[in-house]
């Protein structure tokens, strides 16, 4: 056995910190994600970098904010010669496989990771690239139908990958558990729920009753009271033509926490084979979400906005205190932190040499001191970014001192306190009270950011990808969607061997204690 830790980092898609009873949700059933936060350390203001699928996963994985790797939107390719944390563990002899939704785009689809069992779920060329200047009406993947249609169903697309994802998981667990490598693994599990639609099984619908169901904390909010970027999102995701009605809300948000449900199970089975197999002691587990889900609240849905509902994101870390046995007890960390903290956390958990972290320059800072009750000598500054369709003027926001700032067009702002008021109802920015606190974070913002800048470099590159989409359509295409390829001449019992000597080295004894998730606990027998 490796004197390193495995890392286990599990994602799901789309999960709000606010839709977790870890995070005081009580009305979800999770009892596995609550039981894994019970022994780690939760970040209660975590939030992701950018509010949508893939550039969310490029900041998490490169520790950079995108617009410092040229990565917009959906469509975005994701250059094989930016780093990700993957390759520094890879360089520390770690082994890696992905599992799972990770969103690349373009014809590198492994980043670092050695191998994938899965291929993507969304497509990984440019037919998805916004058109800021060309577009007649502003570019929409969504409309109301996956809200006002929320159901319980026999099968969806997006169970027919998390049912895949979660049998190559389960398998690959029990393949490194009896392995004969030495080196230890890093495991990326990356599920799509409750990503929307919200029409999860019936045996997890079946979970909640409509007294369990809160309505939107925050009402509708018309659209003429909206900011600017909220009323580009109403027309963006076709509002204007189809309002979900009260009762349609409701059946949305019972789906999304049926859906988190589904999710709950899926992972405490993976905790479970974890203990089964004698792995959980020597694992560290990072949970986490590319982005949140509105749900209503403000009468908003999906994401691609920086209010807590779409920018919050679980972040749980659950540390091995055999082999970091100098740990404080696993807490509740109230520091706002972002997925730009986890490539240097990483780094440092492994201990990797701080040259290295130095050389990739990264944006955001480790978050180890807090494992052991003290505070980074640099306190974590999240900020997020929003590049993508429904808008035509970069959208970026940042927190900072209990602040958030948040840019919502060309010379636009909103300014929220969120130690006192954390559901954002009242503007300060044109707030004279507060004219101080506005000015210091404009300065931030302009430190981090030329806005008309990145605007000319984002329709620059929107204008090239179209250009080589349009032309990789034409004749033979080449797809970039990866296809996971099994070499069954390898499996089971072949060539070579006798059935009793390949049984022997498949048999895999118990090992763990896995009393803390039996069928009590587990979401499916609620």
């Amino acid at each position: 056995m490796s004197d390193k830790p495995n890392i286990i980092l599990l994602m799901a898609d789309q999960v709000s910190a606010l839709a977790l009873p870890s995070y005081g949700n009580d009305r979800v059933k999770a009892p596995n994600i609550k039981l894994l936060g019970e022994s780690s350390f939760v970040f209660d203001k975590a939030y992701c970098n950018y509010p949508l699928c893939a550039p969310s996963r490029y900041a998490l994985l490169t520790g950079k904010l995108c617009s410092n790797i040229g990565a917009y939107d959906n469509a975005s390719e994701f250059k094989s010669s930016t780093p990700t944390f993957v390759h520094s563990l890879r360089k520390q002899g770690y082994q890696s496989t992905l599992i799972g939704k990770m969103h690349f785009i373009g014809s590198d689809q492994l980043h670092g990771y050695e191998e994938r069992l899965t291929t993507e779920i969304y497509p990984s060329d440019f037919s998805w690239v916004p058109d800021w200047e060309g577009q007649g009406e502003k570019l929409a993947f969504q409309d109301m139908t996956n809200v006002v249609s929320a159901a319980p169903s026999s099968r969806t697309l997006q169970l027919d990958y998390d049912e895949q994802v979660g049998f190559k998981a389960e398998q690959k667990i029990y393949d490194l558990a009896r392995s004969e490598e030495n080196r230890p693994f890093f495991l990326t599990v990356s599920f799509t729920h409750p990503h929307d639609p919200y029409s999860p099984p019936k045996k997890y619908w079946d979970l909640y009753s409509a007294e369990d169901i809160e309505a939107p904390k925050v009402p509708f909010i018309s659209y003429e009271e909206r900011d600017p970027h909220s009323q580009d999102l109403y027309t963006h995701y076709g509002m204007h033509k189809r309002r979900p009605t009260e009762q349609e809300t409701m059946n949305a948000r019972l789906g999304y926490y049926a859906s988190i449900s589904y999710i709950d199970e899926k992972i405490g089975r993976i905790v479970e084979i974890l203990k089964e197999t004698g792995q959980w002691d020597n694992s560290i587990i990072i949970f986490t979400s590319d982005h949140g889900d509105m749900m209503g609240e403000r009468g908003m849905w999906y994401k691609k906005t920086f209010y807590e509902w779409s920018l919050r994101v679980p972040l749980m870390i659950r540390m091995p205190i055999d082999i970091y046995p100098d740990l404080v007890d696993p807490c509740h960390i109230s520091q706002p932190v972002s997925h730009i903290d986890i490539f240097p956390t990483v780094q440092e958990m492994i201990g990797s040499d701080i040259s290295e972290t130095q050389l990739l320059d990264l944006d955001g800072v480790s978050l180890t001191p807090y494992f052991y009750g003290k505070e980074p000598d640099q306190l974590p500054f999240p900020r997020a970014e929003y590049l993508a369709e429904g808008t035509t003027y970069p959208q970026v926001s940042l927190i900072h001192d209990g602040y958030k700032l948040i840019t919502t067009g060309k010379s636009s702002y909103c300014l929220f306190d969120l130690n006192n008021d954390p559901d954002e109802i009242v503007d300060l920015s044109n707030n004279n009270e507060y004219k101080a606190v506005f000015d210091d974070l404009m300065i931030l913002l302009a430190r981090q950011w030329d806005l008309d800048a990145l605007r000319i470099d984002i329709v620059k590159s929107q204008k090239y990808r179209n250009f080589v989409s349009e032309a990789l359509n034409a004749g033979k295409a080449s797809p970039w969607d990866f296809t996971p390829i099994e070499d069954a001449s390898k499996q089971f019992v072949r060539s070579g061997k006798w059935c009793a000597n390949a049984e022997v080295k498949a048999h895999l004894p118990y090992r763990g204690d896995t009393t803390s998730l039996d069928s009590d606990t587990m979401v499916g027998e609620l």
